[in-house]
């Protein structure tokens, strides 16, 4: 068995997002949708309905009363909360693990995941793209190549690492010469194999902007940046985290200056508490 083969073997080792996350995000998606319609789909999750009720009724939100039910919980918490919940409660069993391939500590990617999803989709509502729902799950996914390449990452670590340093190849590049595919690509695989939609697999695995044959879409821009930021930051940073190219044709896209840049970094480091509630989900 090949190298290549034993990895597209480990993808049946993570543990897959549950189908309702598919039907919530379709339900949202539709432009008639309403709230009993998503919460007639979540009550008959008993795992996501219990932390939803959790989450209410924890001491973070203090409310008066006791929120019994998943309609209760909508109200109290509002659709983008809901939302959120449930996106990071089901992507937090993969990726709460230590990466020690990619020199992470167990948290550490999933704080990066958490951080980029929340920095992307705050791009998203000031760029007023429709579906940031979508943008949100990509760019809290987009490094779900990194667990299952994190052992042969850790294997050919120096012989990835003097292409970087020696030959000028990103990390990613000397993933893919090294390993024979690298994580943006394994993950464009696990996105198709659980069934995400055509625009989610294409940004997840476009999200390092390594597609040069490709006009990347507005939502793969939005998360691309905001991974950068992240790595701007120090967030999850990792052993690759410097180790990539920075394409300024994203700033270009998306109509954003340097300075308005430091902004949205300066804004997100102010505001990063809501990312420590959020990892305690």
């Amino acid at each position: 068995m090949s190298i290549y083969e034993k990895i597209l073997n480990e993808i049946d080792n993570l543990k897959p997002i549950p189908a309702i996350v598919n039907q919530i995000l379709e339900i949202i998606e539709e432009d008639n949708f309403n709230m009993e319609d998503l919460s007639e789909v979540i009550q008959f999750d008993p795992l996501i309905t219990g932390k939803l009720l959790k989450v209410c009724n924890s001491a973070y939100y203090s409310l008066n009363r006791t929120v019994e039910s998943v309609q209760d919980a909508i109200s109290v918490l509002g659709l983008d909360e809901i939302i959120n919940i449930v996106l990071l409660k089901s992507g937090a069993a993969n990726l709460q693990k230590n990466q020690a391939g990619y020199d992470l500590n167990e948290g550490e990617l999933w704080k990066h995941a958490v951080s980029s999803a929340i920095i992307a989709k705050n791009l998203a509502d000031k760029k007023e793209i429709d579906n940031k729902q979508m943008i949100f799950t990509a760019a809290l996914l987009k490094d779900i190549g990194k667990i299952i390449l994190n052992q042969f990452v850790g294997e050919s670590f120096t012989k990835i690492m003097y292409l970087v340093d020696n030959k000028g190849f990103s990390f990613m590049e000397a993933e893919k010469k090294i390993i024979g595919v690298n994580h943006a690509e394994l993950g464009e695989k696990v996105a198709k194999i659980w069934g995400f939609s055509s625009k989610m697999i294409e940004v997840i695995g476009n999200h390092h902007l390594s597609k040069p044959s490709k006009e990347a879409e507005i939502e793969t821009y939005i998360v691309y940046i905001a991974d950068n930021i992240c790595m701007m930051m120090g967030i999850g940073i990792g052993a690759d985290g410097l180790a990539y190219r920075f394409h300024e044709k994203a700033l270009k896209a998306l109509d954003i200056s340097s300075i308005e840049l430091q902004g949205i970094i300066a804004d997100f480091g102010e505001n990063y508490q809501q990312v420590e509630n959020l990892l305690k989900i």
